[in-house]
């Protein structure tokens, strides 16, 4: 993997910079499936694992990447099943479930028997089952604007109807989706040509569009709902940090969680949204780097 500074300056470099491998039938999936991923920095301090949620791949943490790699951790970011660069046949289950068993085979693949563990969006029900379900796999848990409950955005949901949206062209998506990432930012400088390109490079296409209505379609709040009364089993030194202004995923639902959590620890991040990871980078990543720390 490599040790060295990230340097991508364009989501092309980010793609370009993601590795594959190869999950075999019955460990992720019934059918063998690709997964890609960023595997960067050298594990002084352990490793960290970073999971993005819908409509986003790994490159919403381009930025925080970074200081992560230079305070000493190496930084595995893969994109789920059916997101971004991974497998996005439509031959396989993308529930929350069978996402944390990619999750579990993409590990031990890696022979990573323990890291610290974050997770945005539908990407922090994955981290919730795992740290429920998986308990030795997970050192610190940071959960963060995350899918919980059942608070799922309507948009979202819509995009999920069989009929609704297949037929409808790639260019509506597109139109949506951009409309998604101004609404989830609180500075709007930070809505990027290169963050704008680099989120929906992946849905814009026919393969990429019905893959992202497939990824709706496994929004379930049976899933999340069927955590609740398993919240207080999670034993992982656990952080709730919140982007305060998020439109989806409001604050009241992470202090929820974060009460229902033996020792969690609530943290807002005032003018912040819902990509709290772009709007906010330097902050989130602090964060992040004085919680693994104490």
């Amino acid at each position: 993997m490599p040790t060295d500074q990230p340097t991508w300056s364009t989501w092309q470099d980010f793609r370009a910079a993601q590795q594959e491998l190869v999950l075999a039938a019955g460990t992720a999936a019934h059918i063998p499936v690709t997964i890609r991923y960023i595997d960067w920095g050298e594990a002084q301090l352990g490793t960290v694992l970073l999971m993005h949620g819908i409509p986003t791949w790994g490159y919403l943490y381009h930025a925080v990447i970074p200081p992560l790699v230079k305070a000493g951790y190496r930084v595995l970011v893969p994109d789920f099943l059916g997101h971004g660069w991974s497998d996005r046949r439509d031959r396989f289950d993308r529930s929350f479930q069978d996402q944390a068993r990619m999750i579990v085979a993409l590990l031990s693949a890696l022979g990573l028997e323990q890291v610290d563990m974050v997770g945005h969006d539908t990407g922090g029900a994955v981290a919730l089952i795992l740290a429920i379900e998986h308990p030795a796999v997970v050192n610190h848990l940071v959960i963060t604007n995350a899918v919980c409950y059942d608070r799922f955005d309507d948009d979202m949901l819509d995009f999920g109807h069989p009929l609704r949206w297949k037929p409808r062209p790639v260019a509506d998506l597109v139109a949506a989706l951009e409309e998604s990432l101004a609404a989830g930012l609180s500075n709007q400088s930070r809505l990027t040509a290169e963050f704008r390109a680099g989120i929906i490079a992946p849905w814009a296409s026919e393969e990429g569009k019905l893959s992202l209505l497939r990824n709706a379609a496994a929004l379930n709040a049976n899933q999340t709902m069927a955590l609740v009364d398993r919240h207080g089993n999670i034993t992982a030194r656990t952080l709730i940090l919140w982007g305060m202004d998020d439109p989806w995923q409001r604050a009241e639902d992470g202090r929820q969680l974060a009460s229902e959590i033996p020792g969690a620890v609530f943290q807002p991040l005032e003018q912040a949204s819902h990509w709290v990871q772009q709007d906010a980078p330097e902050r989130f990543s602090q964060a992040l780097l004085e919680f693994f720390a104490d």
